[in-house]
């Protein structure tokens, strides 16, 4: 049996990646072991490209040597196939429905209007900075004064979001703006999940982060 196709679950991830970071929150909110494996991204691995061979990203989530791509799937594969424990998605269709259009916003906007504000200089930046802020701000409006978005129940939205929080010091430090002037409400949110070990244990800090966006300005040139 060639790497990684045998019985076990393995994730194919890397450190700083808030996509990745997904999926571990998800096995430890279903109490799941997993074998890690840290992935380089300049020089991907066999399995890595074998088990992604469309898009070849991580996270990856190989189950009994069947792998699963693309973060939001591979969270709502873990909720479905560990249906016992923690569900992470509501059993009402309707509000199941609203959790995968909040958390396909989150996947949509986040990660490309939060990478804009340190790629970019200037009226550029500027115009990514009003995105970024307009987005938050719709996701402070939809948290309203819930605990989290699903409610009570920490869930896929959470799940989707919360790893971004772990790079709003860069996107802060690099477009010198404030997450928390802009969206409030959206911080007692992130002590709550802060506060889960699920989230703690999987999110890094935030000046780690910061090191390594600039380590990215440096390899494209941005100072």
């Amino acid at each position: 049996m060639a790497e990684g196709e045998n019985k076990g679950l393995v994730l194919l991830d890397f450190w700083v990646s808030p996509f990745g970071q997904r999926c571990r929150i998800a096995l430890a909110e279903k109490g799941v072991e997993y074998e890690y494996r840290e992935e380089n991204l300049r020089d991907k691995s066999p399995l890595l490209l074998k088990s992604n061979p469309v898009h070849k990203k991580i996270p990856v989530l190989i189950h009994d040597g069947k792998p699963v791509c693309e973060s939001l799937i591979i969270v709502q594969y873990i909720d479905e196939a560990w249906p016992d424990r923690a569900p992470l998605l509501p059993a009402d269709s309707y509000a199941r429905a609203q959790a995968r259009f909040w958390a396909d916003l989150v996947d949509k906007k986040m990660y490309e209007s939060g990478t804009k504000l340190w790629k970019l200089k200037g009226e550029a930046q500027e115009e990514a900075k009003k995105e970024f802020i307009e987005i938050l701000k719709l996701l402070e409006g939809e948290l309203g004064d819930k605990k989290y978005f699903g409610g009570d129940t920490f869930g896929l939205v959470d799940i989707a979001l919360v790893p971004f929080t772990a790079w709003f010091y860069s996107y802060e430090a690099c477009a010198n703006l404030s997450a928390e002037k802009e969206a409030p409400k959206l911080v007692p949110w992130v002590k709550r999940c802060r506060e889960r070990e699920s989230v703690s244990k999987s999110l890094p800090d935030p000046l780690k982060v910061y090191e390594f966006v600039c380590f990215l300005k440096k390899v494209y040139g941005i100072e």
